[in-house]
This record gives C-alpha cells, sequence and structure tokens, in this order.
C-alpha cells in the first residue's frame, strides 16, 4: 500500500515535470533553466535533483513513460501473433491509449507539443536517440523471449525491431514536416507506413499512391 510520503514523492515528481514541460513548450528548451522549474514549484533546485538528473532528465521523462507503456504492451501481446504484428499493434494501442499514460501529468496535446520541441533540439534529439537505441534493444529481448530465441545467436529479434524503429523515426520525421501536429495525424502515419513496411522488404515495388 502506499504510504503518505510515498503520494507527496510523487506529486512533487508530477508538479516539477508538468511545469519543466510547460517552460519547455511555451519558453523553449535553452530558454528554460533548472531554477526556472524549482522555482515554478516552490521547491529548492536541490529538490529538483532529488527527482531528474537534469534538465535533459525532465525533457525526456514523458517519453520515457510512453516507451515503457510500449514495451509492457508488446510483452502483453498474444503469443500467436507473428513479432512485426505484436509491435504494429502494440504501437497503435500505444497512441490510443497515450491519455492514460500521460493525462496525469500534462494533457495530451502539451505533450505532443514536447515532442515537437525534442525533435527541434538537437541535443534533445540526440538524446531521444540513444535512448530509442537502448529501447530497442529492450523491445529485441522481449521478441526473443516472446519466440523463445537466443538473440545473442539469433539475429532476427534485433532485425526486426531495427525495421520497426526505422519505420518510426520516418513516421516522426514526416509528422514533424506536415503540418498537421495531431494525435489523430500520428496515428494514420503509423499506420500507413507501418502497412507498406511489408511489400517494401519482400515483394515487387508498385507504384505509391499516397494516403
Amino acid at each position: 500500500m502506499e504510504t503518505l510520503r510515498e503520494r507527496k514523492k510523487q506529486r512533487t515528481r508530477e508538479a516539477l515535470l508538468r511545469v519543466a514541460v510547460e517552460l519547455f513548450t511555451t519558453r523553449g528548451y535553452e530558454g528554460t533553466t533548472v531554477d526556472d522549474i524549482a522555482d515554478a514549484v516552490g521547491v529548492s533546485q536541490r529538490t529538483f535533483f532529488r527527482y531528474f538528473a537534469g534538465k535533459e532528465d525532465a525533457a525526456l521523462a514523458l517519453d520515457e513513460m510512453t516507451v515503457a507503456h510500449f514495451v509492457e504492451a508488446v510483452r502483453a501481446r498474444p503469443a500467436h501473433e507473428p513479432p512485426l504484428q505484436a509491435l504494429r499493434q502494440a504501437v497503435l494501442e500505444g497512441w490510443d491509449t497515450l491519455h492514460e499514460v500521460v493525462d496525469s501529468v500534462v494533457p495530451v496535446e502539451r505533450f505532443l507539443a514536447l515532442y515537437r520541441v525534442i525533435e527541434s533540439t538537437p541535443v534533445l534529439l540526440a538524446a531521444h536517440l540513444r535512448r530509442s537505441v537502448e529501447a530497442e534493444e529492450v523491445l529485441a529481448q522481449v521478441l526473443a523471449e516472446r519466440e523463445g530465441l537466443d538473440p545473442e545467436t539469433d539475429p532476427r529479434p534485433r532485425l526486426t525491431v531495427a525495421a520497426f524503429g526505422g519505420v518510426m523515426r520516418m513516421t516522426e520525421r514526416r509528422w514533424m514536416t506536415d503540418g498537421d501536429f495531431s494525435l489523430e495525424a500520428m496515428r494514420e502515419l503509423t499506420v500507413s507506413h507501418l502497412e507498406l513496411l511489408g511489400p517494401a522488404l519482400a515483394g515487387k515495388w508498385l507504384p505509391y499512391t499516397k494516403t
């Protein structure tokens, strides 16, 4: 059972994260300091560092939460699903249930605005890509467990995750440039790009019609 102290710590962390996201999306990442975040919540800089290693950690915390949610969704997919289908269904369900992950901290629209800050800030984008590589290794391990394989001797889990991750990166870039920054637009792009993956890898390329 969660104690009063644990609930207080969780509320403080969420307050710091909420303010950090609001400041990053209104002032910009470079225009926001740790002191700005701590002062807005009414705590000390020392308190901020009890919860986050620094600004980068705070900026990527919500993304970490969504990745963890996605990994668990993959782990929970029915055992009969092929690996790529399990990844596809898990990521689409992730977009559908995004509110459940981030609404306790910020509205989904604010999270998507933060996503654009990450994509447009070189230091954050580099950190995001580094963490994405780490997440892909975790996903490969999950797929290997599902299939009863050893990823050290069978390259298929890592190859599948690498292909999937490439599609998701292209989807993110396309979403950033298309001008429609809604959750629905991101989901539609995800669907259309994942549907192209199998035929692009295994079949003859037919004329492409933009959906």
